[in-house]
């Protein structure tokens, strides 16, 4: 069995850490300066740690203040917190799919030429006329900077600016409003549902639509026009109408899911691809129209 030897430590041994005071006092200067460094290092990382939690707890609550007073009408309710919650964090994308544009165009082509209504003006529906060839085919937009992209194109289209008075974040109110006044009814258009867009040109209200599709305004933003007015709207013309298609975009956000459920009917969903919905709607009894303002 070998000798056992003394136990020895390097200078710079942990242990020196747990010194007592006295053998502290006995130390060489260096060592003594290494160890109160050391002590230092360690007492400013731990301060460092404490002042960025304190930071990031900070943020948090200044950032659920901020949403609370930002938009203070509608947080009282789950529903409504939804609503917000989807308008502020999925920003509509404005480019279909391949699979989204070729679903929209065999609808289209199933009833073509027929009257065609389109609530929204993007790119994409440039070639929706191309499409109806022989049809009539309606565009309603908001932002008077896109009226300008259908200027030259073939007879049987038409573009008109309609104005939304409503935004986003009065969503979960409108609906509301809507399901206890009898002014909202899809029997009559009336300027006292707050939630139809008044000011709508004559030719619109007369035709018996074969598909509409809402795709506008754009809703990307709780101050935005929302599509609650757009979607309420699709469901009352197509009421009027005899087996009339309508197909709602980005129904992956709450305002789009909760109003086509309200007014287009789960019921009348017949199919769906990507971020579109299509419903079927069956005929009613004639429609009042809404006088302008």
């Amino acid at each position: 069995m070998p000798p056992q030897e003394p136990l020895s430590y390097p200078l710079n041994s942990p242990l020196l850490h747990i010194l007592s005071p006295k053998s502290y006092l006995n130390l060489p200067l260096p060592q003594k300066k290494s160890l109160l460094k050391m002590s230092l290092t360690k007492r400013k990382s731990i301060l460092i740690l404490v002042f960025i939690l304190v930071i990031a707890s900070l943020i948090r609550v200044l950032r659920i203040t901020i949403t609370t007073s930002y938009f203070p009408n509608v947080v009282s309710s789950s529903m409504d917190h939804d609503l917000i919650t989807t308008t502020r964090s999925n920003v509509s994308d404005k480019t279909l799919s391949e699979k989204e544009l070729r679903f929209l165009s065999d609808i289209i082509l199933q009833k073509s030429p027929c009257n065609l209504l389109v609530f929204g003006l993007e790119d994409q529906y440039l070639k929706l006329p191309t499409i109806n060839k022989g049809g009539a085919t309606v565009f309603l937009e908001d932002k008077p900077e896109k009226l300008m992209k259908m200027k030259g194109n073939d007879d049987g289209v038409q573009v008109f600016r309609i104005r939304y008075k409503t935004s986003a974040k009065e969503a979960y109110k409108l609906l509301k409003h809507a399901r206890r006044d009898s002014s909202c009814s899809y029997r009559r258009l009336t300027s006292k549902c707050k939630i139809a867009v008044t000011g709508f040109p004559k030719e619109v209200l007369k035709i018996k639509w074969d598909v509409i599709v809402v795709d506008g305004p754009g809703g990307d933003g709780p101050e935005s026009p929302g599509r609650m007015g757009a979607i309420y709207m699709a469901g009352v013309l197509a009421r009027s109408g005899n087996g009339t298609n309508v197909v709602v975009h980005d129904v992956d956000r709450m305002i789009e899911k909760w109003f086509s459920w309200e007014f287009l009917s789960e019921k009348n969903l017949v199919s769906s691809k990507g971020k579109f919905w299509n419903f079927k709607i069956g005929q009613r009894k004639k429609l009042v129209t809404l006088k302008r303002s």
